[in-house]
């Protein structure tokens, strides 16, 4: 009887531990560090949006959960996005050379303006998907590093 006392208060313990970190999840706030590198010039802004699906990604602009424009004024160029809930992300940046908030293309489609993503994936005849981009964000501090790319 005192064995099985034992084993269940141990029992008890071990998934009190486990399940206080999903709990104290529900009221995480972390936050998120972009660096952007490979500018080619400072002309413009950078543009930032996040996402937490693949529902829109990457340019849906009503399915963003977070968007950021910002003036260039150093290179690498760093952006932070705060209250971001635990869980995946993935996020899309134009250098918007002409500060329109679009990324321009010429006749053939083809980006005339710089452009990346998180964990950046090879882009070669189209934008990559949510999972090729994807990260997750499960601490306080996030830092992720974004090339951008041009044609």
């Amino acid at each position: 009887m005192v064995k099985e006392l034992k084993i269940s208060m141990l029992l008890l313990a071990v998934l009190g531990n486990l399940a206080w970190p999903f709990s104290a999840k529900a009221n995480f706030n972390g936050k998120l560090t972009v660096e952007i590198d490979g500018l080619k010039n400072k002309e413009g802004q950078v543009c930032a949006n996040i996402f937490t699906s693949s529902k829109g990604f990457p340019s849906d602009g009503d399915r963003v959960l977070q968007r950021q424009c910002i003036k260039i004024t150093d290179t690498p160029l760093l952006m932070t996005f705060e209250n971001l809930k635990a869980g995946s992300y993935a996020v899309a940046i134009i250098h918007d050379q002409n500060n329109d908030r679009t990324l321009n293309s010429n006749a053939f489609g083809i980006p005339s303006e710089g452009f990346g993503f998180s964990s950046n994936p090879e882009v070669r005849t189209s934008a990559p998907k949510f999972g090729e981009a994807a990260f997750l964000v499960a601490g306080p501090n996030t830092n992720i590093q974004v090339q951008l790319k041009y044609f």
